[in-house]
């Protein structure tokens, strides 16, 4: 019997080489292109300075993959481009060919196998998201649970270029928010302080590393009955959530007390405008799953409103700027309460800085 090979050691020291997967016209004409436009919604054509021309084709699909999804794509790809294809940062695939003639045959595949062409121009982008109850050691919810009812519900958006913008839209199964700022952000958001279990504290818990891991000094040595376990200074407590993953039973996640919070503004980008972090307007909205509706219902009254009202190219919080936040509550109809004040006491510097407080265009005092 021959020796098996050995398996390919990983490497961990960055990403793989990405020219070794490039399509052949990519490679040629790297750092070379000359123009670009989109035919359609969902497919980008460039032209390199050589006269080459390459025709990319981008499709809806989830970011966490089963194999039988994979070999779909791998199939489309063979029968109906060029063999090569590559994820963009919001999980979408795309499709690379040389031919314009391929291009109608390869959309008319991936809408046949369910795959959405679209999220090009002033669409709404395809949702980027945390782990959720898959992977992540933390989630108060599902994050890609909360894409899915909401991508089936802005499906027309996605495959159609008609906002005043593009729309990136993230969203987050814990207050750490490892989705990152968005045109509108939808964030798990707890309401009471852990519950803490002292009898399995001493035992699972390294307790110098969970104090260590709250942002906000809430957590401390204590001793309850005989036993060492730690305590949390309500009055200090953020309600973050950052404390269970070091130490499980910390409780945060609640039945009842965890609920889902909607914000908008947050941008990246330095185009026209500075980079933002997003901002909360909607609090307390049910954790319901399968299909999250009440979250559903006020994503898309934020996404109608500034359909109608937006100028165009502006995005979300260049939209809110202008306007005023009063305008933008009384515009959508969402209720304005005691939680857009920013009134946590370790905020004192940036209380009067809140843009929910300011009551003209512009956000100027």
């Amino acid at each position: 019997m021959s020796t098996p090979a050995k398996p390919r050691m990983p490497i961990e020291s960055g990403v793989p080489d990405a020219f070794q997967f490039m399509h052949p016209l990519l490679k040629r004409n790297y750092g070379q292109w000359h123009w670009h436009d989109r035919p359609r919604p969902g497919v980008l054509h460039h032209v390199a300075k050589s006269g080459d021309q390459v025709w990319t084709v981008r499709a809806g699909t989830q970011r966490q993959m089963d194999v039988f999804s994979v070999r779909t794509l791998c199939d489309i790809a063979d029968r109906y481009a060029d063999g090569y294809v590559r994820f963009t940062i919001r999980s979408n695939i795309e499709f690379m060919v040389a031919e314009q003639a391929k291009v109608p045959a390869l959309i008319a595949a991936l809408d046949a196998a369910g795959f959405p062409v679209g999220g090009t121009g002033n669409s709404v982008r395809m949702i980027s998201h945390t782990q959720g109850w898959l992977h992540c050691d933390i989630p108060g919810t599902d994050a890609s649970g909360v894409v899915k009812a909401l991508m089936d519900e802005l499906h027309e958006e996605f495959i159609h270029e008609r906002m005043p913008n593009r729309v990136g839209i993230t969203t987050s199964c814990c207050e750490i928010n490892c989705g990152g700022q968005g045109d509108l952000a939808v964030n798990i958001q707890h309401t009471k302080p852990p519950k803490i279990n002292h009898d399995l504290v001493a035992n699972i818990c390294e307790r110098p590393a969970v104090v260590a891991r709250c942002p906000v000094a809430a957590i401390r040595p204590a001793v309850v009955n005989g036993k060492p376990t730690l305590e949390v200074d309500e009055r200090k407590c953020i309600c973050c959530g950052a404390c269970y993953a070091p130490c499980p039973p910390m409780q945060i996640n609640d039945p009842e007390y965890t609920k889902i919070a909607i914000w908008v503004g947050g941008k990246h980008s330095n185009a026209r405008s500075r980079p933002t972090f997003h901002k909360l307007v909607v609090a307390g909205l049910p954790n319901n799953p399968p299909r999250w509706p009440e979250v559903a219902d006020a994503v898309k009254k934020i996404l109608r409103t500034y359909q109608r009202d937006a100028r165009d190219w502006e995005r979300i919080g260049e939209w809110i700027e202008r306007i005023g936040w009063p305008r933008f509550f009384e515009l959508t109809g969402l209720p304005f309460t005691p939680y857009h004040f920013d009134n946590w006491r370790g905020g004192r510097a940036s209380l009067n800085a809140s843009t929910h407080i300011r009551h003209s265009a512009g956000g100027r005092p």
